[in-house]
């Protein structure tokens, strides 16, 4: 388990990401969140996505901690040699805005290349215009949707290449 402190302008903005490789219940806990969160988004439609998410395949994830408190998780799956899938990504409602996101999404992408991976890609839906956003300001471009997400109106797909 390696520990990356961060610290942003002010204190009460101090994160620390911890990387685990294992199922670990304040994961667990944060995608329980993520999850009620996208059904309410999603409607009917959650149950499609929801098949796409397990976490037995997920054995790449970062929590991010204020103090002792899990504020923000993500991870990614492998996909092939070169190419990972961010998954899973999460900050709970009121630490939102200090730009976690974007830090734990970094720590992510670096985690992968220095274990030999060179382009991330990720779906995510059109109702979710924060998290877009978000994945164009990181750098991600559009591309088509791809695999389980082919002809999927609601999906958006996003590919980066990694320094």
């Amino acid at each position: 388990m390696a520990v990356t402190p961060t610290s942003s302008l002010q204190d009460k903005a101090r994160i620390q990401f911890v990387r685990h490789e294992t199922s670990h219940p304040d994961f667990i806990m944060l995608v329980d969140h993520l999850n009620k969160e996208l059904a309410a988004r999603d409607g009917a439609e959650h149950a499609f996505y929801d098949q796409f998410n397990s976490l037995e395949l997920l054995r790449h994830k970062i929590l991010g901690y204020q103090g002792n408190t899990a504020v923000c998780c993500g991870a990614f799956k492998v996909l092939d040699s070169k190419r990972i899938e961010i998954k899973r990504m999460y900050t709970l409602p009121e630490y939102r805005g200090n730009g976690f996101a974007l830090e734990l999404l970094n720590a992510l992408e670096a985690w992968a290349v220095s274990i030999g991976f060179d382009t991330a890609v990720l779906e995510t839906g059109k109702r979710q215009p924060e998290a877009i956003a978000l994945y164009k300001k990181a750098g991600y471009k559009l591309i088509e949707n791809y695999g389980p997400y082919k002809g999927v109106e609601n999906s958006v797909c996003f590919e980066k290449k990694l320094d």
